[in-house]
């Protein structure tokens, strides 16, 4: 971890309006987050967690405010802009996995790669390179059909790392699979986070993915309740069955 900010947002604000109603999702939203940190942002449903995770992973505009990504603010970006920074600076990874079907986890994994322009030869190589690291080496020709909900999360982790993201968000990455699988990913992002420097921001429910956080963000009807370090927090985390 450096004390460099990869994230930054600015007084962030976000509005929806739904017919004649206003919603005030974000209400001034002020986080720093440095390069190589693991923040959970935590919070009940409908507590504005999951909007500033997509407005920091440029998938939503905020209605005010800043957010910037390496020093760049996101938000002045235009479309094509931002598809390049979300190529090239983000890795995603979602609860529902978001595999393509019809492709083999080798090619899920690359897809981000030819995005990216990435030539053939080294494309394939990296990839199975990164299936290597996640534990599927041998799983690179099956298709998601083929493979179980953990591997493939393994797979997602995998393409969410394709083009050296300086940031992956991970949204509920536990939330489809059983404790012993999800503490798996949990360990796999951690090891992953800690061996190539890259900042996770994990949006969940899951209090094992406390245990492997830097920072804890708690957020509470749309502002940052409080923001504690992993080291201040009494975690009562069951043991995994089977252990």
């Amino acid at each position: 971890m450096t004390d460099q900010n990869v994230v930054r947002t600015k007084n962030v604000t976000k509005v929806y309006q739904m017919g004649k109603v206003f919603v005030e999702a974000l209400k001034g939203i002020d986080l720093e987050i440095k390069t190589g940190e693991y923040i959970s942002i935590m919070g009940p449903s409908g507590s504005g967690k999951s909007t500033l995770f997509n407005i920091i992973g440029g998938l939503d505009k905020p209605t005010t405010g800043q957010v910037f990504i390496d020093e760049v603010d996101v938000a002045q970006l235009d479309a094509y802009e931002l598809a390049w920074l979300r190529c090239r600076k983000i890795g995603y990874i979602f609860q529902t996995f978001n595999l393509i079907p019809v492709m083999t986890a080798l090619e899920n994994v690359t897809l981000p790669m030819i995005f990216a322009g990435m030539s053939g030869d080294e494309m394939i190589e990296k990839g199975r390179k990164l299936l290597e690291m996640v534990g599927l080496g041998d799983r690179a020709l099956h298709k998601p059909a083929e493979l179980s909900g953990g591997q493939q999360q393994r797979v997602a982790v995998a393409r969410a790392l394709a083009n050296d993201p300086a940031v992956v968000l991970a949204d509920e990455p536990t939330g489809n699979l059983d404790l012993k699988t999800g503490k798996e990913i949990i360990e796999l992002l951690r090891r992953l986070n800690k061996e190539k420097n890259v900042t996770i921001i994990s949006a969940t429910h899951d209090l094992k993915m406390l245990d492997v956080s830097d920072r804890i963000v708690w957020i509470r009807d749309g502002k940052i309740d409080r923001i504690e370090k992993r080291t201040d927090v009494t975690l009562e985390v069951g043991e995994v069955e089977g252990e």
